[in-house]
């Protein structure tokens, strides 16, 4: 038995085939490592993303410090009406949205100094990515991650410190018909894209949008109807107990329009004609 044992021991140490076999277990060994090692990187890195999000959502809605707003333009046509129109912007434009929200936010929260500042940023000349049509679970989530890259790649250049919100202000000429409500905002990432008319006539539409917008990255929702575009009673009537209900004087900023009846609602002129609804409040917590 002895002499058996030797001899397995003698032949596997001089078979080349045995020694073969042994590197490629050890080699398969050293590759199933490797992927687990590999898998628990990248694991640990997707535990500080989402941890990073997580507390930066949740430090934007604790209303302790000023957010800071910064608006990019984009000429979306190329037109040389909107590049005059974009010549011609000044952060006071956008006055409108911070005394909107500091207004709202007084309401549920007194005492809160200044909430919002927002900026007005350079032009970016780069169009974002396109919304996909399809509405293809996948291909938004897809969309989302180029949004977020793209927003940082369009504005590297110009931000020396990252602002909280980057909303991107794609003027259309005037002329053509545009659907404001096209326009979109993400919680993660804390960016947005806003389709706007490049006139002073619409300088009011465009800020609703822009704070309709600006409130989705803080995680309040669509209060209107996917299909008709009217706003969804109660949480989305700005006055859900007015008698009578209609015509209602105000929108609910994530209503998104006033109603006039149960099937007819036109944009506010501007956010004097908007408020933060009890829900959209809670959303977005400025009460519990």
């Amino acid at each position: 038995a002895a002499g058996l044992f030797l001899c397995e021991k003698q032949c596997t140490a001089h078979d080349p085939d045995s020694r073969h076999g042994y590197g490629l277990f050890q080699s398969l060994r050293w590759v199933r490592m490797f992927k687990k090692i590999r898998i628990s990187i990248l694991l640990f890195i997707l535990f500080f993303v989402a941890m990073g999000t997580w507390l930066t959502q949740l430090r934007s809605t604790d209303w302790n410090n000023s957010l800071w707003i910064k608006l990019y333009p984009i000429n979306a046509d190329g037109s040389e009406i909107v590049d005059r129109y974009i010549d011609d912007l000044d952060v006071d434009d956008f006055g409108g949205i911070e005394n909107f929200v500091a207004r709202e936010v007084e309401r549920y929260r007194p005492g809160v100094k200044r909430p919002v500042r927002v900026e007005l940023g350079e032009r970016v000349h780069e169009q974002p990515p396109a919304v996909p049509a399809d509405g293809n679970v996948l291909s938004v989530i897809m969309w989302s991650l180029k949004m977020r890259w793209w927003a940082g790649a369009a504005t590297n250049a110009q931000d020396d410190i990252e602002p909280d919100v980057r909303i991107f202000v794609r003027y259309h000429r005037p002329d053509t018909a545009v659907l404001l409500e096209n326009s979109v905002g993400l919680q993660k990432g804390m960016v947005g894209v806003v389709n706007g008319n490049a006139s002073r006539r619409h300088r009011g539409t465009n800020n609703v949008i822009i704070a309709h917008e600006f409130l989705h990255t803080l995680g309040a929702t669509d209060k209107y109807s996917a299909v008709s575009g009217h706003p969804l009673g109660p949480d989305g009537i700005a006055e859900p107990e007015r008698k009578p209900l209609y015509p209602q004087r105000f929108a609910e900023i994530m209503g998104g329009r006033i109603a006039l009846a149960e099937d007819d609602s036109v944009i506010p002129r501007n956010l004097g004609f908007a408020v933060i609804g009890p829900l959209t409040a809670r959303e977005i917590r400025l009460i519990d």
